[in-house]
């Protein structure tokens, strides 16, 4: 009896479970960016919040906490209480190398979050300031290895992918840069502009502006082929073959949040990443929506975890 009593309330809550997740969000919901204002981690949320506020009627709340490479905002998310209120919009490298990076954080990236699923994906560009000599991706190396590390590259951060890419840059070039790593993107890319920087890899999403209108130089992009938003600028792999580095943005939970709000967060995601506003507009930034599952999205980042690990210890990159 005592069984059978068990099992009716454990199927009385699974009930409860599904109508809540029906009706959710009742209230404003927090999306925790873990850069500053202004990269391309923090724009992409906002695209998809923008047209997420409009299917729930609900407030997203977009919280940007930078530092330590994600970290401090990936804590914050992991600690949170996990009824789909706060949600995680990490890029690819807080998931998949901060942990192989660094001696501790205070989170795990495996443990401590639920994959919902990968919300875009895009390349980076090679860009330098306008009062580096460099004019293509043959200068720079040239440049570089006529004076071994004077060229200083910036990042948002230490393990971030724009820091990634700068070094799976250097070692298939073969040259050294000294790093500067910022608290974002954002920052980034204005001391690049002012030229306290020479050399950024930053995200085509948030670098496309600065591109078109002058304010930066963009030798190359990280992907296989040109991005047709900058059709001019060759790729990397033109100038070292076989070269590829591609970022991506995803949407996670705090574990212990509800199978059926996860399910619900991800129908909604994915149908806004389908509307053809959201495509446009991140076609316009080199971007292009994902929407894979979450047992998808939780297997890529495993996998991409394990060639991050391997890259890491070869470079030597780990942080104390």
């Amino acid at each position: 009896m005592r069984n059978k009593k068990l099992l009716i309330a454990a199927g009385l809550l699974c009930v409860a479970a599904g109508a809540n997740a029906q009706n959710y969000p009742t209230k404003p919901v927090r999306i925790i960016v873990p850069f500053a204002p202004g990269g391309a981690t923090d724009i992409v949320t906002r695209i998809v919040a923008q047209k997420l506020t409009e299917a729930w009627g609900q407030t997203i709340v977009v919280d940007n906490r930078a530092g330590a490479g994600g970290n401090i905002g990936a804590d914050l998310a992991a600690k949170a209480t996990p009824d789909g209120y706060t949600l995680f919009m990490p890029s690819g490298s807080v998931m998949t190398a901060n942990q192989h990076m660094y001696k501790k954080i205070p989170f795990d990236p495996e443990k401590d979050f639920l994959a919902i699923t990968n919300v875009a994906s895009g390349p980076q560009i090679v860009a330098v300031a306008n009062n580096l000599a460099a004019k293509s991706v043959k200068e720079l190396i040239a440049l570089a290895k006529s004076k071994p590390g004077s060229i200083t590259f910036g990042s948002a951060g230490v393990g971030t992918q724009t820091h990634l890419a700068a070094e799976s840059f250097l070692y298939s070039a073969g040259i050294e840069a000294t790093h500067v790593p910022y608290k974002g993107e954002g920052p980034a890319l204005t001391d690049l502009v002012g030229g306290q920087i020479q050399l950024l890899t930053p995200n085509l999403s948030a670098a496309i502006g600065f591109v078109n209108t002058g304010r930066i130089r963009a030798l190359a992009v990280t992907s296989k082929q040109r991005a047709p938003q900058v059709p001019k600028i060759p790729t990397v792999a033109e100038t070292i073959p076989g070269f590829e580095n591609l970022g991506w943005f995803g949407l996670v939970a705090p574990a212990g949040t509800s199978k059926a709000v996860i399910d619900k967060i991800h129908a909604d995601t994915v149908k806004a990443l389908q509307s053809a506003d959201i495509k446009r507009r991140f076609d316009e930034l080199g971007m292009a929506p994902v929407g894979n599952t979450p047992r998808e999205f939780a297997k890529a980042m495993k996998e991409e975890s394990a060639r991050w690990a391997k890259v890491i210890h070869e470079r030597k990159l780990a942080v104390n």
